[in-house]
C-alpha cells in the first residue's frame, strides 16, 4: 500500500493566490473612494475648527493675523498683539491640525481667493494644482 503525502498542489496554491488578488482589488476599488471622502471630510471639519479659532482671533484684534504671524499667532501670543490681555490661557485653538496628508495647512492673510483669509491645502500630492485626490481644498471653494 503506497502512502500519499496529504497537501495542496502547485495548481491549487496558484487557483488560491489568483483569487486572493481579484477579491483585494475589488475591495481597493470599492474602499478607495470612502477614503477620499473621509479625507475630505478631515479637511472640511480642520477648516471650519481653524476658522472659529481665526473668527475670534479677529474679534479680539479686529483683524487676522498676517500671512508671517500665520496660524501659530492662534496658539502664542505675539509681540504685535494689540490688546495681548484678551489673549486666552489655551490659546484660541489647542493645536494646528494637519492635512489628511500630514502636512500644515496654509494660510495667506490679506487675502487672494477668498473674502477674509486663505485657509487652504494642496491636496495628497502637495502641488499646486492638481484633480481628484490632488486638488486644492480652500476655504474659497464651497
Amino acid at each position: 500500500m503506497k502512502k500519499y503525502n496529504k497537501g495542496f498542489t502547485l495548481i491549487e496554491l496558484m487557483a488560491v493566490l489568483v483569487i486572493l488578488g481579484i477579491l483585494a482589488t475589488i475591495v481597493v476599488v470599492n474602499v478607495s473612494p470612502v477614503f477620499q471622502r473621509a479625507n475630505l471630510e478631515k479637511v472640511r471639519a480642520d477648516m471650519a475648527q481653524t476658522t472659529k479659532a481665526l473668527e475670534l482671533y479677529k474679534f479680539n484684534e479686529m483683524t487676522y493675523p498676517n500671512t508671517s504671524q500665520g496660524l501659530d499667532a492662534l496658539i502664542t501670543p505675539h509681540s504685535e498683539l494689540k490688546n495681548p490681555f484678551l489673549f486666552p490661557d489655551g490659546g484660541y485653538i489647542s493645536s494646528i491640525p494637519l492635512d489628511p496628508w500630514g502636512r500644515e495647512y496654509l494660510y495667506i492673510y490679506p487675502p487672494q481667493k477668498s473674502r477674509n483669509f486663505d485657509l487652504f491645502t494642496l491636496g495628497a500630492d502637495g502641488l499646486e494644482g492638481g484633480t481628484g485626490e490632488n486638488t486644492d481644498l480652500g476655504n474659497w471653494i464651497q
